[in-house]
């Protein structure tokens, strides 16, 4: 996380950036992916182990103010591994279950309905009714997803992203495997490479386009902003463990209720 800072939006400044991002991209392209290949090379029995069958990515890195449809890292669902069927996420579709937590039984509920109400007695592991967690578990259309970079790179992979996919093809063909293979502890390994390399190639862009903003005068790194009366909002993306959402009531220019479902409880 961070700040954006006025004073940050310096020449200075941000040629320091850019010549980082331009050190990583150089170490990312040149050790990173080549070693990832040249191990997993050896492991390639891991590509039939660990995997899951269910998928969410809420998408990040909006390039205009139409999400999601501008999102670099699209939004998307894969159930049953269908990467074919490729369907656009709905929030609408997310409940919390409480069965293995140490709050009040109750309904599964949208987070916009979420309740957290903490039992009335010291928490403890206790195998008659299985809870043990502090965490609600977050279910989509009532089932379990993995979340984080392969499931980002799955969902781009079946949308054809343009960038992604051909690197994906690159490692799928070098390491002789298909595409089963990446829903496995290898592929969820090779997809942080992939996902690198990727976000790393279109950091250039995005640099550039802040220069061309700067230079066109545009210095906001806000947007202003008036507490509503009663509103009800939501807010998704995906940090680097996976995706996160927040849902918030107002009333009487107060919050009635905040929910948050954090990737690690997925």
């Amino acid at each position: 996380g961070g700040v954006t800072c006025v004073r940050d939006l310096t020449p200075d400044r941000i040629a320091e950036f850019l010549y980082i991002t331009k050190e990583t991209q150089n170490f990312i392209k040149n050790v990173y992916v080549p070693d990832l290949l040249a191990v997993a090379s050896f492991y390639k029995d891991w590509g039939a182990i660990g995997g899951t069958t269910n998928f969410l990515a809420w998408g990040e890195f909006p390039e205009s103010d139409q999400e999601p449809e501008s999102l670099f890292m699209p939004r998307g669902v894969i159930m049953n591994r269908n990467l074919g069927g490729v369907k656009m996420a709905d929030q609408a579709n997310v409940t919390e279950n409480v069965a293995r937590a140490w709050y009040e039984d109750g309904a599964d509920l949208h987070p916009y309905k979420g309740e957290t109400k903490p039992l009335q007695e010291d928490p403890k592991y206790r195998p008659g009714d299985g809870k043990y967690s502090w965490f609600k578990a977050p279910r989509y259309e009532g089932e379990p997803c993995e979340v984080g970079p392969l499931t980002r790179v799955l969902v781009a992979y079946a949308k054809g992203h343009k960038e992604i996919k051909p690197i994906v093809d690159n490692v799928l063909k070098t390491l002789g495997v298909p595409a089963a293979a990446l829903f496995s502890t290898l592929g969820r390994t090779a997809a942080r490479g992939i996902e690198a390399l990727a976000i790393g190639e279109r950091n250039q862009v995005w640099v550039g386009e802040l220069i061309e903003n700067l230079k066109s005068g545009d210095t906001k790194t806000y947007q202003p902003y008036e507490m509503p009366d009663s509103a009800m909002g939501v807010g998704l993306n995906d940090v680097p463990r996976g995706s996160l959402g927040h849902w918030i009531q107002i009333e009487n220019k107060k919050i009635k209720n905040y929910q948050y479902v954090v990737p690690s409880t997925w």
